[in-house]
Order: C-alpha cells, then sequence, then structure tokens
C-alpha cells in the first residue's frame, strides 16, 4: 500500500494553520451531518461573557483565588443562603494548580487545572446537581484595561440544557458582588 509523502514545508504549513482552522470553524456552525455515526454532538453549549472590574488585575486575581475574599463575594450574592444550609462546607481555595476548591457552602467544587497569578485562571468546575463525575471547564481571563480589569470569561463542557441559568448565576454570584466587593476597596 502506498502512503502519500508529505514534505516538512508542508507538514509544518499545515500545522501552523490548525489554531486558524479552529477558530473559522467556530464561527462557522455547520449543519450536522446526516449520519452522526461519529459520536459528535453538534449542541453543546458555551458561555462567553467580558466583564470590566474596577481594580488591577492583581487584585482581581487575589480575590477569585483567596478563601478569606471569596467567601466574602459569596456573601455579597445570591447563593449568600448556601453558605448557612444544612451540611453546608466553608469556603476553601487551595492556591495551587491541582489544589481543589469549594464555594457556595459546597454546591460549587471543582479544582485549579491552571493557575498564571494575575493573567489566568482555568477550573475543572461542577455544581452539585450534576451528575457525579461531570465536570465543566471556566477559563478566567484577565488583562489591564486603562487602570481597571477587562474579565474575559468562558464557560464549556457543562450538562445541556444548563446554559441560561449559569449565564445568569455567573452575573448574580460572581461578576455583581465581585464588583460590589472591589467598590468597597
Amino acid at each position: 500500500m502506498n502512503s502519500p509523502l508529505i514534505s516538512r514545508r508542508s507538514l509544518a504549513l499545515s500545522l501552523a494553520l490548525f489554531p486558524v482552522r479552529l477558530l473559522i470553524a467556530a464561527e462557522t456552525p455547520e449543519a450536522p451531518p446526516k449520519d452522526a455515526a461519529d459520536g459528535l454532538s453538534y449542541t453543546s453549549e458555551a458561555i462567553r461573557q467580558d466583564v470590566t472590574l474596577d481594580a488591577s488585575p492583581q487584585r482581581v486575581y487575589q480575590v477569585l483565588t483567596g478563601t478569606k475574599e471569596f467567601d466574602s463575594i459569596t456573601r455579597l450574592s445570591d447563593g449568600a443562603a448556601l453558605l448557612n444550609a444544612s451540611g453546608a462546607k466553608p469556603t476553601a481555595i487551595s492556591t495551587e494548580v491541582g489544589g481543589s476548591f469549594t464555594l457556595f457552602g459546597g454546591y460549587i467544587t471543582g479544582r485549579h487545572l491552571e493557575m498564571l497569578p494575575n493573567e489566568r485562571l482555568v477550573q475543572a468546575w461542577r455544581a452539585g446537581s450534576w451528575k457525579s463525575g461531570g465536570f465543566s471547564i471556566a477559563v478566567f481571563s484577565l488583562a489591564a484595561e486603562g487602570g481597571k480589569t477587562k474579565l474575559n470569561f468562558e464557560h464549556r463542557g457543562f450538562p445541556n440544557g444548563n446554559g441560561v441559568s449559569l449565564a445568569r448565576g455567573w452575573h448574580s454570584h460572581y461578576w455583581e458582588p465581585l464588583a460590589k466587593y472591589l467598590a468597597q476597596g
């Protein structure tokens, strides 16, 4: 059987263009094929939110990864009641990659997958109502913007049908109380 020969140049060019092709594919949804035997799902949801916060990226990162400060965020949110619920667990956030976190009385749990201080935080994130073992990926990207922080957020891999609720939850449980907390100094 003859195999096609690929030059190094062709291979290098194909690999270099791969991220561009992914971006184009992500922005150009295609109709699912009639034969879905490939096992791919064409219905997954994703959340992308941009928030500008009146603090430095260092300060925002510190609050997102600090147990005491995030507990204060929770108390300013609609999720404060979860802290006093029967069987509630205290807020706990590891400061190391691979470390775990417990938020909102234990309703939200996960692990840090990537921690670039003051720049990026990637978490395997789950809600207590999800099937056991089900995790999503939450990405917080921070950038300085005129004395403030531009937070680009992306959440993928959560159970289908949860997108609308989660998108609202990010605003009411994270962004709004975070902005209030930062405004307090």
